[in-house]
């Protein structure tokens, strides 16, 4: 089987189409079109099925694409393992990573990791979407909570909640008083938040008068006693400590888990490895004041 066959047909069906997996390579459309056909021949089978405007992947098409795509990967990774040295980390390390996380740690994460290892070229980028590791080219992102992904493994880096916190100044609520809050963005519109203090779950009714775009902001917020938040004690850890916040109760609700994910857990190239190694030493237990203690 030709593999550069097999990888044209790959892409192909990664994007939806031969025009979109055209834009992404930058290879031409005509050259990707010929490659498949000719695989298609190779293997008497039809794998896309053409319309006018659009492919689709036969179910001979979409069983070759499961089982190939993981393989091809592999073999690239350890093209690109022996190209940069083997097991010696060395070459461009691309990492995706989510604000606040980028904000609090990430900048002497990175300085830490480039002392060690200063034959990788690291790139950090901080955004909060969802990226497609393969088609944006990133070796490794780190995301909250993400969602499932079959094509995706990683492990959890460390687990944080959110509790409510808000100034001295600020009092408790009581009964169904509204209280004044911050919250993050417009899509934080729940007029009620279920917390559990001092062993008792109580209903906060909240009345958002700030809207901020960034946790911190919203911490910052909040120190100045415009309303109350809901925030990560990662992030307040030190504020409770110092009284400059009091803590009003734990958000009811799962935790919050910090994931590191990639491609494939075989054949992990020596910069993904050693860059895991890396997170798993600064934060060995995984604990929100782990992380507090380390943004100090």
């Amino acid at each position: 089987m030709d593999l550069l066959a097999l990888t044209d047909f790959n892409l192909v069906a990664r994007h939806g189409g031969f025009g979109k997996a055209a834009r992404a390579s930058g290879r031409p459309k005509a050259t990707l079109s010929r490659r498949v056909s000719e695989l298609e021949s190779s293997l008497d089978l039809r794998l896309f099925e053409r319309g006018s405007r659009t492919v689709k992947l036969t179910q001979e098409g979409r069983a070759l694409h499961e089982r190939t795509a993981a393989l091809l990967i592999d073999l690239e990774q350890t093209a690109v393992a022996i190209a940069s040295g083997g097991d010696k980390p060395r070459g461009r390390l691309r990492v995706s990573a989510p604000l606040l996380f980028s904000q609090t740690a990430m900048g002497k994460l990175a300085a830490g990791f480039a002392l060690k290892y200063p034959e990788v070229r690291l790139e950090i980028t901080t955004e909060d979407r969802s990226v497609d590791m393969i088609e944006e080219g990133y070796d490794l992102v780190i995301r909250v909570n993400p969602d499932p992904d079959e094509t995706l493994v990683g492990r959890i880096l460390m687990r944080d909640r959110l509790v409510v916190v808000a100034s001295p100044d600020l009092k408790r609520p009581k009964s169904d008083r509204a209280v004044p809050t911050v919250v993050r963005g417009a899509s934080d519109l729940g007029p009620d938040w279920d917390v559990t203090a001092r062993g008792r779950k109580i209903r906060i009714t909240t009345d958002p008068v700030l809207r901020l775009s960034s946790l911190i902001m919203v911490r910052d917020a909040v120190r100045a006693g415009v309303g109350a938040a809901r925030l990560p004690l990662s992030l307040v850890s030190h504020d409770l400590g110092s009284r400059k916040l009091v803590h009003w109760g734990d958000v009811d609700g799962p935790p919050i888990a910090l994931w590191a994910l990639y491609p494939s857990r075989r054949l992990l190239s020596a910069r993904v490895s050693a860059f895991l190694d890396f997170l798993k030493g600064a934060f060995p237990s995984g604990t929100p004041e782990e992380l507090a203690a380390f943004i100090d």
